[in-house]
């Protein structure tokens, strides 16, 4: 596994452009991704959009989210787990 910096400020990412899924809460509980120079992946809060970001290679993001998908985590999220 690469290495992965995290808590970086989101101040460092001023020009990146966030995304997250349409499927999100409106209120704004969401993760955002960015991608950034050089095919790094970051990661925020959208409540906290100043506040920290975790950065991940490119392969880390897709594995967590590949891993999501097919329900790795299903026991982690108890009642939360929303099936579309």
């Amino acid at each position: 596994m690469s290495q992965t910096t995290n808590c970086v400020p989101a101040t460092s990412f001023l020009a990146a452009t966030w995304r997250k899924s349409r499927h999100s809460n409106p209120r704004g509980d969401c993760v955002e991704l960015a991608e950034l120079v050089g095919g790094k992946i970051a990661v925020r809060n959208s409540r906290h959009p100043s506040g920290p970001v975790l950065i991940f290679a490119r392969s880390e993001m897709a594995a967590f989210i590949q891993s999501a998908e097919g329900g790795k985590f299903d026991e982690t999220t108890g009642t939360l787990i929303h099936k579309r």
